[in-house]
């Protein structure tokens, strides 16, 4: 099923690890075929990953976007996941959703739902300050 994308002008995005940035009017891609794709309001840099669930989000991603390292990746991926659920076990739905999503090998799903675990760590930081 093919995937049509529309960009802003100067917005990018990430296909198979090359950054391609819409340097004209709006566009609109399509894919025809699978490939590994962020957008740019996907992407985590480790500039903005100054937090254990942003931390989390960033090893996924990185797993999602070189898969010759994706092993690796996956497993500083989990160890952090783990580390946060023992911290806040209220996570652990989200955590489970997640290791889910990346057995079945859907790292997409996983980042989807790791915008979930953030949300929630957003909320457990907003009741201890």
């Amino acid at each position: 099923m093919p995937l049509k994308l529309s960009l802003a002008k100067g917005e990018r995005l990430v296909v198979n690890g090359a950054v391609i940035k819409n340097d004209g009017p709006d566009t609109s891609l399509v894919f025809e075929n699978r490939a590994l794709i962020l957008r740019q309001k996907d992407i985590m840099t480790s500039e903005n990953a100054n937090t254990p669930a942003r931390r989390v989000y960033l090893a996924l991603q990185c797993a999602y976007m070189f898969p010759e390292r994706q092993p690796e990746h996956l497993e500083t991926f989990r160890t952090m996941l783990r580390d946060f659920v023992e911290a806040a076990p209220s996570s652990a739905q989200i955590a489970r959703s997640m290791g889910a999503c990346t057995d079945q090998g859907d790292l997409y799903g996983a980042l989807k739902e790791c915008r979930k675990l953030i949300e929630h760590e957003t909320e457990i930081l907003e009741h201890v300050q």
